[in-house]
Parts: C-alpha cells; sequence; structure tokens
C-alpha cells in the first residue's frame, strides 16, 4: 500500500497541525500520535484484545478522535455514545457493545456516571476526561506508558448504534479484517476519493455536527487519513461556520440541510463579509435538500456541493454538483462499490420511474446488528439490504427518494424514530393511546408531533399535555420530546389493531410538494 494512513503520515509529518478543537488550540502530529499508543499500551494493560469494544461519551475535539485512532491501531470497536441520551439509554448501549472500558467527559458527567451504573460495567474500567466521581481520571491509564507504536497493530473499527424503528437501539458491526492499520485506513479513504477529493496539505476539513453520527466520524475520519487537518466544531453556528472556513481555508465538509438554511438566513452584508474561495468538496446528506435551497447553495458557493444517499449499514448514491443541475432532486447514482434495487412488496424489481422500496449493497462489505440476527435477516434481500426508504430511478440511474421508512422522523439531520417515544408515553396512566410522527418544519425539516387519546374521563387540554411532556424528563432526551401534542377522541385503528398513522399524519403534509 501507499503512504497514506495517519499513523504512517503522523511518523513522516510530526509537526503537521491535524486536528484543531472548538477552542483554537492546535494538535500536531506527532503528539496526537503519542496520545493514541498511550491509550494503546495502558487498555492492553487493563486485558483488552482485538475485537474488544470500547465506549466514549465525549464532545467533539481530540479526546474523541485520540480514542478513534487507538481502537482502530489495537483491533478495537469504538463506539462514540449520543451526548444527547439519558442515563439509562447511555447505560443499554454500554452494556450491549460490552464496553471493556468507557471513557466519559466531565460536561456529561451526570447522565454519563447514571450510564456506568446502568451498564454494570465494572467501576475499574471508567474513565474521565477531567473530574467525575468514582471515574480514574484518564490520565491514571496512560502516564508513564510508552509513546511509541504499540506491537502487533491490527485494524479495529467503528461499531456505531443506528435506532431500530422497533425496541432499542442496534450496533451495526462489522467483521474485523486483521489488516495493517494503516492499508485499512488507506482503503477508506476510497471513500472520499468517490467526491474526487485529493489527499494531503493544504486540505482543512470542517467538523460541523455531532461525532457520535456515523458519517460525521467517517467523513472526519478519512480525511485525517489523507492527510487534511480536522477543524472541530462543538456548537454549530451559521457565520462561526463561515468565519472557521475562511481563518483555516476549509477545502471539504459534511453537513445537512437544515446548515444551509441556517445559512442562507444570514443577511447579504455576513454572507459576503468571509472569504469562501478554499471551498472545494462540501458533502451533504442524511435528509432531503429542497431543490430551492441546494439551488440557492449552489449559486452561493458555486459547483462545490456534492449529495450523496447512505446508510451506517453500507452502500450508497453519490450525486455531483453537475449531476445534480441536470437532475434536480435526485440523490445520485449508485457507488462504483455499491448496487441498488428498487423492489414492490413482493420483492419484484420495479421499471424505471416507478417507486418501491430501495435495497442496497456494498462489495466486500457484510455486517450485522449486534445480538440481533433476525432483525440482521428481515432487512436482507438476498445479499442487499434496505433501511426501508422508499424511492425510484430515472432512465439514467440516478435515485429520487420519495418518502421513507414508514414513521421516521428525520429532524435537522437526525434520525427520531417514534416508537420508542410512543413506548414511554404509553406508560402514562392518563394516556389510552398514542400515536408520533413528523410534521413539516420549515427550519429543521420535521418537528415531533404526538397525538393522544386520552384515558376514559381525563379531560384534554394544554394542562394535560404539560404534564404528559413533564413525565419523559430524564427518561427521554430532550431531542426526541414532541414538540406539540393534540388530542383525539379515538385513534384510528384496522380491526387487527394496525394504527392507520398516514390518516392521522396526511393533513399535516397537504400541500407540501413531497411527504418527507
Amino acid at each position: 500500500m501507499g503512504s497514506l494512513g495517519f499513523w504512517r503520515l503522523a511518523q513522516a509529518d510530526p509537526e503537521w497541525v491535524a486536528a484543531v478543537d472548538p477552542d483554537g488550540a492546535e494538535h500536531r502530529a506527532g503528539e496526537l500520535l503519542a496520545r493514541a499508543n498511550r491509550l494503546v499500551h495502558g487498555l492492553r494493560e487493563l486485558g483488552l484484545r482485538p475485537g474488544d469494544g470500547i465506549c466514549g461519551l465525549v464532545p467533539n475535539g481530540t479526546d474523541g478522535l485520540a480514542l478513534y485512532l487507538a481502537a482502530l491501531q489495537a483491533g478495537w470497536y469504538y463506539t462514540p455514545i449520543n451526548w444527547h441520551l439519558t442515563g439509562p439509554e447511555i447505560g443499554y448501549v454500554v452494556a450491549d457493545s460490552e464496553a471493556r472500558a468507557y471513557f466519559v467527559h466531565e460536561r456529561y458527567a451526570v447522565e454519563g456516571a447514571r450510564g456506568a451504573r446502568e451498564s454494570g460495567i465494572s467501576p475499574d474500567r471508567l474513565f474521565s476526561f477531567g473530574s467525575i466521581e468514582g471515574f480514574r481520571p484518564v490520565a491514571e491509564l496512560t502516564d508513564g506508558q510508552p509513546d511509541d507504536l504499540p506491537a502487533d497493530r491490527t485494524a479495529g473499527a467503528t461499531m456505531h448504534y443506528t435506532s431500530g424503528t422497533t425496541g432499542r437501539p442496534k450496533g451495526v458491526r462489522r467483521p474485523l479484517t486483521g489488516l495493517d492499520p494503516d492499508d485499512s485506513a488507506e482503503f477508506m479513504t476510497a471513500l472520499l476519493a468517490m467526491f474526487g477529493i485529493t489527499p494531503g496539505p493544504p486540505n482543512a476539513h470542517l467538523v460541523t455536527s455531532p461525532c457520535y453520527h456515523t458519517a460525521v466520524t467517517q467523513f472526519g475520519g478519512t480525511a485525517l487519513h489523507m492527510g487534511h487537518t480536522l477543524v472541530y466544531m462543538d456548537k454549530w453556528d451559521a457565520e462561526e461556520t463561515l468565519r472557521l472556513c475562511e481563518r483555516h481555508r476549509v477545502t471539504n465538509s459534511h453537513m445537512v440541510p437544515t446548515h444551509f438554511k441556517r445559512l442562507l438566513a444570514l443577511p447579504e452584508d455576513v454572507r459576503r463579509r468571509y472569504d469562501l474561495s478554499s471551498l472545494r468538496w462540501m458533502i451533504h446528506a442524511a435528509a432531503p435538500c429542497p431543490v430551492p435551497v441546494k439551488q440557492q447553495m449552489l449559486e452561493w458557493w458555486g459547483d462545490v456541493i456534492y449529495e450523496y444517499y447512505a446508510a451506517t449499514e453500507g452502500g450508497g448514491t453519490i450525486a455531483t454538483p453537475e449531476d445534480w443541475k441536470k437532475h434536480p432532486g435526485t440523490v445520485g447514482k449508485a457507488w462504483p462499490i455499491s448496487e441498488l434495487l428498487i423492489v414492490d412488496d413482493d420483492a419484484n424489481e420495479v421499471p424505471t420511474g416507478t417507486p418501491g422500496t430501495i435495497y442496497m449493497k456494498m462489495a466486500g462489505l457484510g455486517f450485522e446488528y449486534k445480538g440481533d440476527p433476525a432483525k440482521t435477516a428481515a432487512n436482507r434481500l438476498r445479499d442487499h439490504f434496505t433501511v426501508g426508504d422508499v424511492g425510484y430511478l430515472d432512465e439514467d440511474g440516478f435515485l429520487f427518494l420519495c418518502d421513507r421508512k414508514a414513521d421516521m422522523i428525520i429532524s435537522g439531520g437526525t434520525n427520531i424514530y417514534p416508537a420508542e417515544i410512543e413506548n414511554e408515553l404509553l406508560i402514562h396512566p392518563k394516556i389510552a393511546d398514542v400515536a408520533v410522527f413528523g410534521v413539516p418544519d420549515d427550519e429543521w425539516g420535521e418537528q415531533i408531533k404526538a397525538v393522544v387519546e386520552p384515558a376514559p374521563g381525563v379531560a384534554p387540554g394544554p394542562a394535560l399535555a404539560e404534564e404528559i411532556l413533564h413525565s419523559l424528563e430524564g427518561r427521554l432526551s430532550r431531542m426526541k420530546w414532541p414538540k406539540t401534542i393534540d388530542f383525539i377522541e379515538e385513534m384510528p385503528r384496522e380491526p387487527n389493531g394496525k394504527l392507520l398513522k398516514r390518516k392521522l399524519r396526511d393533513p399535516y403534509w397537504e400541500g407540501r410538494d413531497r411527504a418527507i
């Protein structure tokens, strides 16, 4: 293999600025390499072996990056945890991933510590960035450990948790390859190469979204393995994005359509104030982008906006700026290493232009939902899989999405699953029945709406809505709370008990040009 891969690049040029934390602190590659190496030596002393897992509840920045780089050269699975989750939700991920070490930043001390207790992980495997009662500072693990590369290096992987439409989130687990970590990292760079992205300085990648998202980890990690400087944002802000692009001569990033909407809302003089001439590959995904929004972004930034459609499970499409202009609204064509299959309810392939369930496959990349062979099998059709989205292919092979997974809500690029919220609400004694779904939101794409059938004798109204929401405190992260609650006398259900959610949802989407 060649000369890509962070560990190779860091040894060749230890002075390269590999990452810039949200506070502006610059971290050179040699220093970051030494941190990752010390973590490997320390965790191996704790008994970690290839195939084991570690979890990190950490904000965007080099603390999480060091964990990622340690796991990926020691043959471990690294699971970054969503910091919006509550203690019980965090504890489930730590336990289900069978983490042999759990790292928490002091910013998330309260829920992070609750998660540790819920998971049952041994107290000697709890480590903190900063001070958390009952956790050992990371320095205790790494101080005195050698800075040099560990022996017997082997490629690890990330294992992200993807929420299911039913029940608990599942870890998407890929078999380990046994490759040299740098060779494995170099294979990863094929992802960015598909967009035409080139290796080496002076490239810089802006990390705009939380690193617990699969795509954010993938695109950021891959940019680093290509020798790009990672510039981390802590909390996304439209003008700050422009300032960082100018300050660090950012060439590429990964964004969601909500970011575009906020950027376009900036006053004209603010938009003109910043030099964005360095931008070359601004990639977006995670939610459908309204055609007018994308058109305005292309007019402002030029032909640097690329789109793709993919899933944590693997496979996908890509639309270059030129593709999109010729096929407005498309999410692109299949990757060279991926295949698309559109089928009807009987699993027969449908003709061009006819909507059906989208199945994808990615050459040579298997996966399983950890601990759930039934779910893994249920989403398969031969060697293709689906996340349940509906779309069609045009005569040139470009994919268009028409609807998605029956019920999933995408708000600000984040997937939210109604079943989980419904399960928590149904516990409330004053609720007889409930349905949760997405309704249009001009800023976020969708917002969460709950429709409640009150228990007999319970009066509907604002007081009941307030009481219901407060019952979710500490059980469900606030990003999953319904924005509004409506009341209904009787929920529309078929005789077999199946909820006719579309009957409830359709009126809110009337007059919209797409049901997403």
